[in-house]
């Protein structure tokens, strides 16, 4: 049974007042250029701060802690992504069929991670919160969705974790780093894991 319950796109929490939205804007616009000078491992809660000219209290207050600002940083990918396998172009989006459609998502996924690989692996929150994040559930229920479409009788939810796991951002850089693969043989593991599934 797929669970349908809506789950939030990447992007600012609830409703925020003017003077919150701007104040939030600023603390990221800080962040992105302390990344884009000297790399995400550079990104603190006083770093930001300095940066942005305002109190180590405001950035907790805007983020709670490093990890929430660094997925704050990654929501406007995660969005432009989101949008790829939820609304964008076949294959991957809306109006191919969902066997095509998860196929193409593992590489996507790789890719998009790859690309901002950099801020992903700063941002990895630990074990006990992994799951926790929005934007890794909605890709989780979007993969199990479509398992539950082309093969009715698995256990879809199981299987979605099995499938992302392959090409979780940690996973993948370490295959690429210390094994010296590369990302299209990673993506060729992602479409023999699904044609053997689905045959």
């Amino acid at each position: 049974m797929i669970d349908s319950t809506p789950l939030p796109l990447a992007g600012p929490e609830g409703r925020l007042r003017a003077d919150a939205v701007r104040n939030r804007a600023l603390l990221l616009d800080a962040a992105a250029r302390i990344a884009a000078d000297r790399g995400a491992a550079a990104i603190t809660m006083e770093s930001v701060a300095a940066e942005a000219g305002v109190g180590k209290g405001t950035v907790s207050r805007r983020f709670g802690d490093r990890n929430g600002l660094l997925r704050a940083l990654l929501d406007h990918a995660e969005i432009q992504f989101q949008q790829t396998f939820l609304s964008g172009p076949p294959p991957l989006g809306p109006g191919a069929d969902a066997a095509s459609r998860l196929r193409a998502f593992g590489p996507a996924l790789l890719r998009h991670e790859h690309a901002h690989l950099d801020l992903y692996l700063a941002a990895e929150p630990p074990p006990e919160r992994r799951y926790a994040v929005p934007a890794d559930q909605l890709r989780h229920r979007h993969v199990a969705m479509l398992l539950h479409e082309v093969a009715p009788g698995a256990d879809a939810d199981l299987l979605a974790h099995t499938l992302l796991s392959s090409v979780q951002v940690v996973l993948a850089d370490h295959l690429v780093r210390t094994h010296g693969m590369t990302l299209e043989r990673i993506e060729a593991g992602w479409h023999d894991l699904v044609d053997r599934l689905l045959d």
